[in-house]
Order: C-alpha cells, then structure tokens, then sequence
C-alpha cells in the first residue's frame, strides 16, 4: 500500500476518534446538566410539598409510563440525582453562568474555576467523568478534597467506574504521597526520574487472586492469568513481554519472573516475586538480572532496564543498605491478594467475570 494512502488513512482513523471522543463528552456534561435539574427540582418540591420516599417510587413508575423505555430514573437513581443536586448546586449555578457568557463545546474555555466549592479545579475536570463516577464518590468520599483528587485522576486516566472503585478501595488518595522504596535517584536520568516514581505503585492489590498463595509460582500464575487487568492496574505504559523469561549466561539459564517493556519509560521492567518479607539477597539477584539485560537485550535508544522486587512485606531501611551499593535503578514494592483482605472487604471486591467483561 502507498505511505500517502497509510498516512491518510491515519488521518481519518485520528479524526474519528478524536470526534467520538468530543462526542462523548458532549452527552457526558448535557446528561449531567439534566440530572442536576432534575435533582434540583426533586429537591425543592421534597422540601415545599413534604414529600417522602413512596413519591418518588411513585414517580419513577409514572415516568416509565409516560416514555417507555427510559433508563437512569428508578428510585435509587432519582435520590442520586437529588443527592447530587444538592452537593453541587454551586458547581451548576457557576456553569450556567459560563454558557450564559458563551462557551465552547469541549469546556476548555469556561474561564472559570469552582474555587469555593471545588478548590480551583476547572469546571472541565467535573464535567469529564460520568454521573455514576460522581455518585460512587459522593458515597465512598465525604471528603471533599479526596473526591476532587480522584476526579482529576479519573479524567487523567481515562478510569472507567470499575476502576475508580478500585482505586478507592485500594487507597489511593491517602497513599498519594507514598513512593516505591527506590534507589531512582542515583541511578536514572534526570529527564526520567519522575517518571518512573510515577510509573510504580508502593503497594499492589492482587485481588483477582483468590487462593491462599505461598509460593511465588501461584502468584506468578495468577498474574499471567489476568495479565489485563494486572496492566491495568500496574499504570500507564506497560506491556508485557512474558513470564521465566530465559537469560543465558555461560551456558547457564536464569528466569526473570515477569519481564515487561514501558512506553513511557523506554526500558525493560523485571518484576521478581517474593512470597515472604524481602530480603537483601533479592536486591543482589534482580541486579544479576538487570546487568545481564541491559547487556544482552536493551536496544540502543532504550534507557537502563528497571527491576521491581514484589513481595509480601518490605522494611524501608533494609530496602537502603540493600540498594546503597547498587547502580542498576530497581524499587521494592508489596502485594495483598483477595485472601489477605478483610471479610468484608472480601464481599465487595469485583468478580473475576465482571472484570472479564470490563477489559474484554
């Protein structure tokens, strides 16, 4: 095929998407203007006419009658939208004031920020995530400034709702400040040092394995297994390459655990498990491992490979003196699995098959 032919093709497939994506976020913010009125009404009629709960079952049985068909006004629905409503009539009444000065379609240039409710965040940011992200953190965050760091997050990464539990779940906000045990500093570039802090997690939750694992090979299993979603939840950047991957040393084979490349980074990641608590001989292997790498395998333009310990428990000073000595860059970080967790954390965490459906 003509490179003008592929080139323009390109073109076309970057238009459409770039299209359906204004698109989305077009039914997005005019689905959110609407169950804001509609919340807002529900709310001063509760209030003037004493209304209780049996008026809105009521009422989501007659609109049903009225437009057969409709979706999004059950009773739990209408009570969201009023919750909604009510938490955000500042937001709303900022942004009718915005379209009522003009604004354009995709919200970049409402010109003002939500600074008494939403603490400076652009209005944007509120109306890029669905009405379901908005009620899951208005029920799982009483916090404001907590909601307000996993919208921007949401938005940043494209976090379907399903992730966005996860993440709250997994802690997030209140682990926003931890970093990997790393030895970054010392051994990377500059230009990527952030990066790759960003890039790693201090701890991983492993929920889609629900067997009680002590050994590495389970764990290791159970990744590769759900290697999706494990991506998914890793970060931005990752692709996987394999598992034991075969290096080859005077005649003798070694086996990296999981072996992953990351876009962002340009470099090879290995990922050694560990079932119990590390210990510094595990710094002295991964750097075997990483030595022998960028030795054999790192392409020319590609930075210094990454290893990443993951193991059951860490202790931070142990992690320096293990690192002190080391030039390769690796961090150690922890896991849980699903049988780690609380019973009644347990309940709540997706299934295997909801999962499945997400990331098929």
């Amino acid at each position: 095929m003509e490179p003008n032919y592929t080139s323009f093709l390109l073109e076309l497939k970057d238009h459409i998407l770039q299209s359906r994506y204004r698109a989305a976020r077009l039914v997005n913010r005019e689905l959110l203007l609407l169950y804001y009125a509609v919340g807002k009404r529900l709310s001063e009629k509760i209030s003037a006419e004493k209304w209780g709960a049996k008026v809105l079952e009521q009422l989501s049985t007659d609109l049903q009658k009225q437009l057969p068909g409709l979706k999004g006004f059950s009773y739990r629905n209408l009570k969201n939208m009023r919750q909604f409503a009510d938490t955000y009539s500042q937001v709303f009444s900022q942004l009718t004031n915005s379209q009522s000065k003009g604004v354009n379609e995709q919200g970049n240039s409402i010109g003002q920020t939500v600074s008494a409710q939403l603490n400076d965040i652009e209005l944007n940011i509120f109306l890029g995530i669905g009405f379901s992200h908005h009620i899951l953190l208005l029920n799982r965050c009483h916090d404001l400034q907590e909601r307000v760091f996993y919208m921007q997050k949401a938005v940043a990464n494209q976090w379907t709702h399903e992730m966005l539990d996860w993440q709250i779940k997994a802690k997030a906000y209140q682990k926003r400040d931890q970093t990997l045990a790393n030895n970054f500093a010392n051994t990377l570039p500059e230009t990527i040092r952030n990066t790759a802090l960003q890039a790693f997690k201090d701890e991983y939750l492993l929920d889609f394995i629900n067997v009680e694992a002590d050994d590495e090979r389970v764990v290791e299993k159970g990744i590769v297994q759900n290697i999706k979603d494990f991506i998914l939840k890793a970060g931005k950047g990752f692709a996987f390459i394999g598992n034991q991957h075969r290096l080859l040393v005077d005649d003798e084979e070694y086996f990296v655990d999981l072996l992953f490349y990351n876009r962002q980074l340009k470099c090879l990641v290995a990922v050694e498990l560990k079932k119990g608590k590390f210990k510094p001989a595990y710094a002295g292997q991964l750097n075997f491992y990483l030595n022998v790498l960028n030795d054999q395998e790192r392409m020319p333009d590609e930075n210094p490979a990454v290893g990443i310990v993951l193991c059951k428990e860490k202790n931070d000073k142990t992690v320096d003196y293990a690192f002190q000595a080391i030039q390769n860059p690796m961090g150690v970080a922890t896991y849980q699995l699903s049988s780690d967790l609380p019973e009644h954390l347990r309940n709540v965490l997706p299934d295997p098959e909801s999962l499945r459906k997400l990331l098929d």
